[in-house]
């Protein structure tokens, strides 16, 4: 896409523990990747519900679900209409999208405003993830006082990692005085050398970091390390890797790569930044013809259930990239969209068209009523969620 008396405070540092308890519910089963709980009874705290534990059992299921979007809000001004549906639907992540040139201090007033939509449930504050573009070069939304004129992924993979993860450390500092928690960045996507250009969602922006693997992992690693210096959450995208089609996911319906495989070089990037703790990952609208040619990457159970949580392992958040807006999400009815994304093990939807989320969150709502199977994702994607509230210090439980 142009794309925590009793303490639960969970450090970036922990992320993955956090998680990993996150995937399971209450009574320790297994994720819907069927990884087993990591803490046992071994140790006292284990029965101990966790604080995402506590929250997600007192919510409702308006709750539940709306913590599953993430709704934009268009800068400079967000349309009323766009606020009523995130507020009327309970939605618990907001993407600061468009453009804005006002600063850090009026960036961070607007952040506030936003979280006056957090909801007190079992006497705990959820507060919202709020995310933003902050990658560079074109691809940058918040500039104005404050904020660095950040490079395009090109220049900052001529960096040395060192000095990467110090600009990104800095970067996403000024993300977190202005109010925005996690960074829907940094671009993964390897595009060749022989390609360039001609990749029209990434190439022809200068998006990425490099045309090789060996170039990308260790810049992916830099960044996500440098986000963690500054407690702001972070995004590999767009997975599996949207650097070798030609045509723009947003712009283009039915875009195909014929090239990436289930455990080519495109995946080491993405590897590598969850080794370094990312918290989400974002996936792909576009299709992958040799690893699941029968459905886009954001609806496959093969690419996020088998290749991103069995193989990678990656506990965390699942976001999907634009299911309202984007041309790709229009193979698919509007209220069919996030349920078929939650149905292949996605957590996080992501529209930057805000009125389509209540078509979509009652059709999972509607799912939930007359499927087990759905009610017990909307569970353990509500859990990762919250834990990422938690890292993110939106979500703090007392006694």
């Amino acid at each position: 896409m142009i794309s925590r008396h009793f303490t639960c405070r969970v450090s970036l540092a922990l992320l993955a523990t956090a998680l990993a308890v996150a995937a399971c519910d209450a009574h320790g089963s297994p994720d819907a990747s069927g990884t087993a709980r990591a803490m046992s009874a071994t140790t006292p705290a284990a029965s101990t519900p966790s604080c995402a534990q506590r929250v997600e059992a007192a919510m409702n299921d308006t709750q539940r679900v709306g913590q599953l979007f993430m709704g934009a809000a268009q800068l400079p001004t967000t349309p009323k209409a766009d606020l009523d549906a995130m507020r009327n639907y309970a939605v618990g992540s907001v993407m600061l999208a468009g453009r804005s040139t006002v600063g850090v201090q009026k960036t961070r007033a607007f952040a506030d405003q936003l979280q006056g939509m957090r909801q007190t449930i079992a006497g705990q504050r959820v507060g919202l993830l709020i995310a933003t573009d902050q990658e560079g070069g074109q691809v940058q939304v918040l500039k104005g006082p404050g904020f660095s004129t950040i490079p395009n992924g090109v220049t900052q993979g001529k960096y040395t990692v060192t000095y990467l993860r110090q600009q990104a450390a800095a970067w996403t500092a000024q993300l977190r005085s202005a109010g925005v928690n996690v960074n829907l960045a940094p671009v993964a996507d390897i595009v060749p050398a022989s390609l360039g250009t001609a990749n029209a969602p990434i190439g022809k922006y200068g998006r990425q970091f490099g045309s090789t693997a060996a170039v990308v992992s260790p810049h992916v690693t830099a960044y996500v390390q440098g986000g963690t210096r500054s407690k702001v959450l972070t995004t590999p995208k767009h997975f599996p890797g949207l650097g070798s089609v030609r045509a723009n996911t947003d712009l283009t319906a039915g875009v195909t790569d014929t090239t990436l495989t289930r455990t080519g070089a495109n995946v080491a990037p993405f590897k590598a930044g969850i080794a370094a703790g990312a918290a989400l990952v974002m996936v792909s609208l576009a299709t992958y013809k040799r690893i699941d040619a029968a459905h886009q990457a954001v609806y496959s159970s093969v690419i996020i259930g088998g290749m991103l949580r069995k193989d990678l392992g990656f506990k965390g958040v699942v976001i999907s990239d634009d299911l309202g807006k984007a041309a790709s999400a229009k193979s698919l009815a509007v209220g069919k969209r996030a349920l078929a994304f939650l149905r292949a093990g996605g957590d996080l939807t992501l529209t930057v068209q805000p009125t389509g989320i209540p078509a979509m969150a009652e059709g999972i709502r509607y799912a939930m009523r007359h499927e087990p199977a759905v009610r017990t994702r909307v569970h353990d994607s509500v859990l990762r969620v919250l834990a990422a509230k938690e890292a993110a210090g939106v979500l703090t439980c007392t006694a």
